[in-house]
């Protein structure tokens, strides 16, 4: 039988296991982490991460051929295939401070497999990491081989949270990158031959190591550039009057370009956009191409210059001061169908309003009051390493009270603020929101969910980005 280990339980290494386990049930896949209560979480059934149709899936092969183990060199010595899936948080100090990968967690994960590993394996890179990285993994495993054989393949995941495992069931492409020897190329095909149970073979490509890891960096770098695109067309059209749903939807009319990730909202978020693109910047920097890292950049810019303008422009028509105001906060996640908060744009936006002394009253149907404390008081960057290396979040931030619906958190408010696009919020009673608000009573849409018409009728001054403005703000100064 071969045996899998996964080196990380966290938003890629359980999915993609679980999803793995369900369509190879002749092989044992075992999922290990450092982290005691994240492995017990995957062994109860309250699962640490939420995802649609995960639980599903763990239910049916939990136990059968799919494990969750704090084992770790148990399960790594026994493995024929060692998937790592580790955090590679961007580096907050030293050496490309603010731009390149932290590879400390990967180093770590290597030198443990070559200490205990007893017979060859295929190593797998999963986590996002460096063009260059398998290199590096490649020197520590040989130099401490004790005549075991290694082979690194790159195997980047192309993961949406929220359909992540109907993303896992069907995707746009598995890639797989490794050597071009004998070794190398009989490695790609035992991983290709895991995927073969499920995905068809013209789906699944090979290329070499550093094709594979970069085109994982590329693919975020694109993407996200669309989103900050769509955002800078958003500002133009609230300047000049045009709909930027009216302009997107035009412009990806068109084939070539498409009508995905053109939606214009508040910024975007996640773990990997910003992340990825900054250490595309630094890879750039390093190897002397100023103009293509500065390119990049200006991916990041425009995401953080949208924020800020949100945040602008909620002060801006709210007399200039929201001091002492309660502003209701719907949604904290970075998108709807995830519980996850990582580089989620509502964490800019909350810190830039608590900045102008407002009162906060938060509510995402997924995210935990907790999780809403640690990411308001946490430094930049911090949320990437493991959990239990995080620093302990302190008493919480005083300004902000976390509320169990929306209409608890609009209650007495003078302002909402829609950051998620949940779709509970496209069919709240409004009219009760709108009597149990202070007036004038503003509803700010950070993601173009709310009908404004409807909202404008039953009195509210509606903000949505990048459509004509409400009367009402086009008489305060612009928003810079």
């Amino acid at each position: 039988m071969v045996k899998i280990c996964c080196i990380g339980a966290g938003y890629v290494g359980g999915p993609t296991m679980a999803v793995i386990a369900l369509n190879c049930p002749s092989i044992e896949v075992v999922v290990v982490d450092i982290s005691v209560t994240r492995i017990s979480a995957w062994n109860s059934d309250q699962l640490p991460i939420y995802e649609p149709g995960l639980n599903e899936v763990v239910k049916q092969c939990k136990g059968r051929n799919l494990f969750f183990s704090t084992d770790i060199e148990k399960h790594v010595s026994e493995a024929d295939i060692i998937f790592v899936s580790v955090n590679t948080p961007t580096k907050t100090r030293g050496l490309g401070a603010g731009k390149a990968a932290d590879l400390t967690y990967w180093e770590s994960a290597a030198r443990m497999i070559a200490d205990v590993s007893k017979s060859n394996k295929i190593v797998v890179e999963k986590s996002t990491v460096p063009v260059k990285t398998a290199e590096a993994i490649e020197r520590i495993l040989t130099h401490n081989s004790k005549g075991i054989k290694y082979q690194i393949l790159s195997n980047p995941e192309f993961l949406a949270e929220g359909t992540a495992i109907q993303d896992l069931f069907k995707p746009d492409r598995v890639l797989i990158g490794g050597r071009e020897t004998p070794d190398g190329l009989k490695a790609i095909q035992a991983l290709k031959d895991v995927y073969a149970h499920w995905v068809p073979e013209d789906r699944i490509i090979t290329t070499n190591l550093w094709s594979a890891e970069l085109s994982k960096l590329a693919a975020n770098a694109f993407l996200a550039q669309r989103i900050s695109s769509v955002n800078a067309m958003s500002a133009l059209c609230e300047a000049t009057g045009a709909d930027v749903s009216q302009v997107s939807h035009a412009v990806g009319k068109d084939s070539r370009i498409g009508p995905k990730f053109l939606n214009a909202s508040v910024g975007f978020g996640g773990s990997c956009f910003q992340k990825d693109i900054l250490n595309l910047v630094y890879i750039c920097e390093c190897n002397g191409l100023a103009e293509v890292a500065n390119y990049w950049k200006q991916v990041i810019k425009v995401n953080d210059y949208q924020k800020n303008r949100f945040v602008n422009r909620v002060v801006s028509s709210m007399f200039n001061t929201v001091s002492g105001k309660k502003i209701g906060i719907m949604g904290f996640a970075f998108k709807k169908d995830t519980g996850d908060t990582r580089e989620t744009p509502a964490i800019d936006v909350c810190k830039g309003l608590l900045g102008d002394k407002a009162r906060l009253s938060i509510y995402d149907p997924q995210v935990t009051a907790d999780q809403i404390q640690r990411d308001l008081t946490m430094s930049k960057f911090d949320w990437d390493h493991p959990i239990h290396l995080q620093p302990m979040s302190p008493t919480g931030v005083k300004q902000v009270s976390i509320a169990w619906d929306a209409y608890e958190a609009s209650k007495d408010a003078h302002a909402l603020c829609i950051l998620t696009e949940w779709d509970e919020f496209k069919t709240l009673d409004y009219r009760r929101i709108f009597d149990n608000m202070q007036k004038p009573a503003f509803v700010f849409d950070g993601r173009n969910v709310v009908n404004v018409e409807m909202l404008r009728d039953i009195g509210f001054i509606v903000y949505s980005i990048g459509k004509p403005l409400d009367p009402w703000l086009k008489d305060m100064p612009a928003v810079a």
